[in-house]
């Protein structure tokens, strides 16, 4: 897949032609496997492979970015000369020998290695998988399953005019299981998705059975579930997925994305106070093995454990290349972007509220009266302001410091500013969740993830 140095270092002479301070190419080769069961049926086995380049040109801060599937010399050059263009006007593209860039290449360091490559695997490998998890999701009152299947091999290039030259192979596999559990009238489905960057071992190491058991869990449990009561009440979230109210809440107007743009209610606190001093919170990009893991960010820059919240301080955003030149902040190895077709943008990696020194049990004790929210689903975020509504998909009463009854239709309605101000304690079994997320560099995989945490007061919306 891999250029030529020497049309490489043309194409990026051509396109700053037109005056660019800087210009960057990126090419990626990307080969990935969808596969869907609908009651032990396959209902859709694909893939495809996506290829081509996309080259961006700073003028200052002002960002040009064209892409094309064409990735022959031809084509290339013809993308150089279009973007230089969009600018007003394109020189002679200097030949090798003639000020051609000397590039540097990046020792591009895995922190994983998948060891059951998922391109090395047949089909039926993967569907013998899946009907693991689906076997495993039969139990109690279910009576649907779906599982899902995917994994994605990319394989990229980033060059850029400064001499910056860095490949890397991205290795992704992720199982999703859909259970629905039913009783005469009463319905309620649960679903649980466990990923990694890794080949196909992780299911050595979280099972299929596991996948499928924990769907069924969540589904049976909640099925006679009353509805949660509402009002302003403590909360304690539970590990892994619940870092998803940090994540959408407080982890986006973390990035320079928002920064940048006097969109942050964040963008002045740096060193300031935003949280009790049992709230720390990382983003780190060098975990082994996690889903959202990067050797390289797509601006060719080293992962690196980046620290945002230490003991209630803000200590810092995660930056991209843009960010950096329009905040003044280090670049952090965050300039992150779904695949060719887009531009780079800071973006989370794996974001989650540190480790605490109590236990679960600590602090759903210290509740009289409040809600368990031991799952968490999807929900929405004001841009901004971090104003957000999450449903929680598995949750209980707590009466006199002890877990209750199961709770349906909670949901929880806050802020993430304020919320991290009444996180009141934090429990030491950090573990993370995996999902996708999106933002204006397209659709990413990201880990979000907290231990135990207890927020003193937050508004629960229910139908008690």
């Amino acid at each position: 897949m891999m250029l030529d140095e020497t049309l490489v270092s043309d194409v990026l002479t051509l396109a700053r032609a037109g005056g660019a301070d800087f210009a960057e190419l990126f090419m990626e080769d990307t080969l990935n496997t969808t596969l869907r069961l609908h009651q032990d049926e396959v209902k859709d086995a694909g893939g495809g492979n996506l290829f081509g380049a996309g080259l961006r040109l700073l003028y200052g801060t002002r960002v040009v970015y064209a892409y094309t599937n064409d990735v022959t010399a031809g084509g290339l050059r013809d993308l150089a000369s279009a973007v230089a263009q969009a600018r007003g006007g394109a020189g002679e593209v200097s030949r090798s020998g003639e000020g051609g860039l000397d590039f540097r290449k990046v020792n591009v360091t895995p922190h994983y290695r998948a060891q059951q490559h998922p391109l090395t695997a047949a089909k039926r490998e993967k569907l013998a998988l899946m009907k693991r998890a689906s076997g495993a999701a039969r139990v109690g009152d279910v009576k649907t399953v779906d599982v899902s299947y995917l994994d994605r091999v990319q394989r990229v290039l980033i060059a850029n005019s400064e001499g910056l030259w860095a490949e890397d192979e991205r290795v992704q596999t992720r199982l999703m299981v859909s259970a629905i559990a039913q009783d005469g009238t009463l319905r309620e489905s649960a679903y649980y998705g466990p990923g990694a960057s890794r080949g196909l071992e992780f299911f050595e190491e979280v099972t299929p059975e596991s996948i499928g058991a924990e769907a069924a869990r969540i589904a049976n449990a909640m099925l006679r579930a009353g509805y949660a009561p509402s009002g302003k009440l403590p909360v304690v979230i539970g590990n892994e997925f619940g870092g998803v109210i940090f994540h959408e809440a407080c982890g986006h107007i973390l990035e320079t994305t928002a920064v940048e743009k006097n969109a942050s209610v964040f963008g002045d606190k740096m060193g300031q106070r935003i949280a009790q001093d049992c709230v720390s919170a990382i983003d780190d990009g060098t975990i082994p093995g996690s889903w959202g893991m990067v050797n390289v960010d797509d601006e060719g820059m080293p992962a690196q454990r980046t620290v945002l919240i230490e003991k209630g301080i803000l200590k810092s955003f995660m930056v991209d290349r843009v960010g950096e030149m329009k905040t003044g902040y280090a670049r952090t190895g965050s300039g992150r972007r779904q695949n060719y077709t887009f531009a780079p943008a800071s973006r989370m990696r794996s974001t989650f509220i540190d480790n605490g020194n109590q236990t679960p049990e600590d602090l759903i004790r210290s509740v009289s009266h409040g809600i368990y929210a031991r799952k968490m689903g999807g929900g929405s975020v004001t841009p901004g302001t971090g104003d957000y509504n999450f449903a929680v998909n598995e949750a209980y009463m707590i009466r006199g410091g002890e877990i209750a009854e199961p709770l349906r239709g909670a949901s929880l309605v806050g802020n993430g500013a304020q919320d991290l101000l009444n996180i009141a304690g934090v429990a030491g079994d950090l573990s993370l969740g995996q999902g996708m997320c999106g933002s204006v560099s397209g659709s990413l995989p990201t880990d979000v993830g907290q231990p135990h945490i207890l927020i003193s007061e937050i508004t629960v919306g229910g139908r008690a």
